[in-house]
């Protein structure tokens, strides 16, 4: 009976290490897959280095519409978008405030998602 009772709880340790290796398989696919959608938006509209300013103002529609599943992630998404509206219309259209804030939200998504916001 002893015996039946370890191999019953090393089978559950084993399968609930197995099932947490499957879960971060599937959160890190989750990200990936939230870094691409960001990239593809990203990759459309203007030449950012001919018209940073359309390009900006072209990124703000499509990265609002992007479901995210990461929380900290679409934050830095919704805070990009912020930040290329702000860049892209207003009194401080291009100005290097503005700038300075697309940067900073760039580097955000860049932490999560490595080169998506270059």
């Amino acid at each position: 009976m002893m015996t039946f009772v370890a191999v019953a709880v090393a089978a559950c340790g084993s399968s609930s290490s197995s099932s947490s290796s499957s879960n971060t398989a599937v959160l890190g696919s989750t990200i990936q897959q939230d870094c691409t959608a960001v990239s593809d938006a990203l990759a459309n509209g203007p030449d950012p280095d001919a018209d940073p300013i359309g390009y900006a103002q072209a990124q703000v529609l499509p990265l609002r519409a992007l479901t995210i599943s990461n929380a900290t992630l679409h934050g830095d998404v919704l805070a990009l978008a912020a930040a290329y509206q702000a860049f892209s219309s207003g009194s401080g259209a291009g100005s290097a405030a503005a700038k300075a804030t697309v940067t900073k939200a760039e580097n955000a998504v860049n932490s999560i998602c490595p080169q998506a916001a270059s």
